[in-house]
């Protein structure tokens, strides 16, 4: 019998895709936080934005957004932002995060971005991953500030 890598599909995610996204977004999460349909909607319209998945036999297994934002510094070149980065927990470390990330990359080059930046949680341990797909945090702070 297969594994879900060996028939498995990365490509940008469409809103027929939702409801299995949403499983994969509630895994991600820690908490009472829950995706809903209509967020999870919203997020798929956004111009610029796309959620690319690997998606095998109706199931999306991994997941990367991908945001192209607009900038006016860089002769107007476009800046990336990636998020919402995440496997199925019982389908870890077959390469499936590897291959959403180099779509989501891929896009932005595509799309003449002249950074991608991403940020990782501390307790997650997905530094050396992100590492290993050539990230690093030598050249910028990531910062957060939360509405209270």
């Amino acid at each position: 019998m297969k594994s879900h890598s060996e028939v498995l599909a990365v490509r940008p995610l469409t809103q027929q895709d939702a409801e299995a996204l949403i499983l994969l977004y509630n895994d991600l999460t820690f908490g009472p936080e829950t995706a809903r349909m209509h967020d999870v909607l919203a997020v798929m319209a956004h111009p610029g934005t796309t959620i690319y998945g690997a998606v095998a036999k109706g199931v999306v297994l991994g997941m990367a957004t991908l945001h192209i934002l607009p900038n006016v510094t860089w002769d107007g070149r476009p800046y990336a932002l990636i998020e919402n980065v995440a496997t199925t927990e019982s389908q870890r470390n077959r390469g499936i995060g590897r291959q959403v990330m180099q779509a989501a990359i891929d896009r932005a080059w595509h799309q003449n971005a002249y950074k991608i930046m991403l940020m990782t949680g501390q307790k997650r341990g997905a530094r050396g991953f992100y590492e290993a797909l050539g990230f690093d945090c030598e050249d910028k702070f990531g910062m957060v500030l939360r509405r209270p």
